[in-house]
């Protein structure tokens, strides 16, 4: 995994062609370096980030996976991150008709709206108590991770989130 930070431009390239974009913002040398210690090497492309859910995936696109939230990488996500047409609105992104489809499967019919989702991905309509859980439906019962990776360890239960020095060091963030 060979990355290369240009110096004049302070922009995060890596040597298979090109920036990293999230939500319509170039990385720079810090964030890309930091993802590539979190997450290992992360191709060149266009990506939108949901950072109070963590969700992820390339503009256009469905969501991809989940990273830690509130990362403070990007610009701020855009309504059309996803080239949405299904009038659901997660978080303020219209999600892709994949990711409609996956909660027709789940739980059925799906009322156009919009709705708010946390990092342990449980949900409900703006302004509403939580009426939802991505985790229960998919039958994974485990709303955190842990893991661990060459920079240190990375730990989150949906709510707090941390990193793990290998020398001791640790910082939380969130609601611990």
């Amino acid at each position: 995994m060979l990355m290369f930070v240009s110096m004049q431009s302070f922009a995060y390239h890596n040597l298979a062609g090109g920036p990293i974009i999230v939500n319509g913002e170039e990385l720079d040398k810090h964030q890309g370096r930091a993802l590539l210690i979190l997450y290992g090497q992360i191709p060149a492309g266009n990506y939108w980030y949901d950072p109070t859910s963590g969700l992820w995936g390339r503009v256009g696109g469905p969501g991809d996976g989940q990273l830690l939230p509130n990362m403070g990488i990007g610009g701020k996500l855009d309504p059309g991150a996803s080239g949405g047409d299904t009038d659901v609105f997660v978080n303020g992104r219209e999600i892709h008709i994949q990711e409609l489809n996956r909660l027709q499967e789940l739980y059925g019919e799906v009322q156009p709206g919009r709705y708010w989702m946390n990092a342990r991905l449980v949900g409900g309509r703006e302004g509403e108590p939580a009426i939802f859980n991505l985790n229960a439906a998919t039958g994974n019962q485990t709303a955190g991770y842990n893991q661990n990776t060459a920079g240190g360890g990375l730990m989150s239960d949906g709510s707090c989130a941390g990193y793990l020095h290998p020398e001791g060091a640790t910082v939380l963030t969130g609601n611990c």
